[in-house]
């Protein structure tokens, strides 16, 4: 949750993220914060430059978490879901990355350790996670999908 207040402060956004938003700010931030603007060695150039990457991260993060992109990847979660078993999960910090069966990766952000024990404790836990985590958390689909041969 941390990253993502983090985020929509940097974009500043308030309330549900906008695509539409998050482009117009993100173009006006990387005109702003360009490496190329300021002179090498200069220390400003070496701000831009961590900046502009935390620019980059941050657009990528919030459009991959954005409504209209959960809405537009339905499909594909709701197939993973119903069709595909877990094949891994770890906590890092509050954020769960489950492993699926059929490859894909996704991110759950909010997860509290005591949740998460429970999730470890459960005798069922694709069932505990289906109840409890894969649809009442913000979720994304995580660069990091693995091909299980």
């Amino acid at each position: 949750m941390k990253r993502i207040t983090e985020y929509k402060k940097l974009f500043q956004v308030e309330g549900a993220i906008e695509l539409a938003e998050i482009k117009k700010t993100y173009r006006n931030l990387v005109k702003e914060w360009h490496p190329d603007k300021f002179q090498e060695g200069d220390e400003k150039a070496i701000e831009a430059e961590t900046k502009s990457r935390q620019i980059i991260d941050g657009y990528h993060f919030l459009i991959s978490i954005a409504p209209e992109t959960i809405a537009s990847n339905l499909d594909s979660y709701n197939t993973t879901l119903s069709t595909s078993g877990i094949a891994d999960f770890k906590l890092k910090g509050q954020v769960l990355e489950v492993s699926f069966l059929d490859g894909t990766t996704y991110e759950y952000f909010g997860i509290s350790k005591n949740l998460y024990t429970k999730l470890i404790n459960s005798d069922k836990q694709f069932r505990f996670a289906k109840r409890n985590i894969f649809n009442s958390f913000v979720y994304r689909k995580s660069k990091k999908d693995n091909e299980l041969v």
